[in-house]
């Protein structure tokens, strides 16, 4: 999935303001980290875990809190978003419980298996189905057997006939959020984002290697899944 993350993410004046644009929107995140913690809650207390795209470290604050000791390898491939996330876990304590890695999955060393993998609002950055299931499949093979994978991307069926409402009340709640006008109107357009239905969005999970994905989670356009690896 290389340059294929939106310069959002590499620009450090803007990413430095990207938990604190988005801060109203906290209820939608909190919701999703704590169906997570209980979707991961069977895994063992000394669980290794791989966060893909970890952007500011949200999910890993959560389970980090949540587990306190869980160990996390953390993957993220843009440099400004590391820096917060690795300081964030510093802050929380956490840090010393993880290891940072910025750059994507290939270049990724490690021969330990991880018991459960997290991906959040990433994988919609990958335009082509192809290469979003070879993503996932990329996760898969970093992962105990019937190791979790824990995904959440915007998904819609654009052309059902209650899109057009719901596309309304999430341009409302990204109003309500706070960022700038501009910057509202570039992530309504989803020029950067394949938004596709859910359905689909699992089929591309299943055919990675993975167990059929259940819908845990639903947010407006925010669709969580969770899935074990496939024997």
């Amino acid at each position: 999935m290389k340059d294929q993350i939106p310069s959002i993410f590499s620009d450090r004046t803007r990413a430095s303001s990207f938990d604190k644009q988005r801060y109203k929107l906290a209820p939608m995140k909190d919701a999703l980290h704590f169906c997570m913690s209980m979707v991961l809650g069977e895994l063992p207390a000394d669980a290794r875990i791989l966060c893909v795209g970890s952007g500011t470290g949200s999910e890993l604050i959560a389970l980090g809190q949540e587990f306190p000791e869980w160990r996390f390898t953390v993957v993220e491939p843009a440099a400004a978003m590391m820096d917060i996330c690795r300081q964030r876990a510093e802050e929380e304590g956490i840090a010393p419980r993880c290891t940072f890695h910025e750059g994507y999955l290939d270049t990724l060393t490690n021969s330990e298996a991880f018991d459960a993998a997290t991906s959040i609002l990433v994988s919609h950055f990958v335009m082509e189905p192809d290469q979003r299931r070879d993503f996932f499949c990329e996760i898969a093979a970093r992962l105990r057997p019937e190791g979790y994978l824990v995904n959440a991307d915007l998904a819609s069926d654009i052309s059902a006939s209650d899109y057009k409402s719901l596309f309304k009340v999430w341009r409302r709640t990204m109003n309500y959020s706070g960022m700038p006008a501009e910057q509202v109107e570039k992530s309504c357009a989803f020029r950067n984002v394949a938004l596709l239905p859910p359905q689909e969005v699992g089929s591309i999970i299943a055919a990675s290697g993975f167990e059929t994905p259940i819908l845990f989670f639903q947010t407006l356009l925010i669709h969580g899944w969770y899935s074990k690896l496939a024997s």
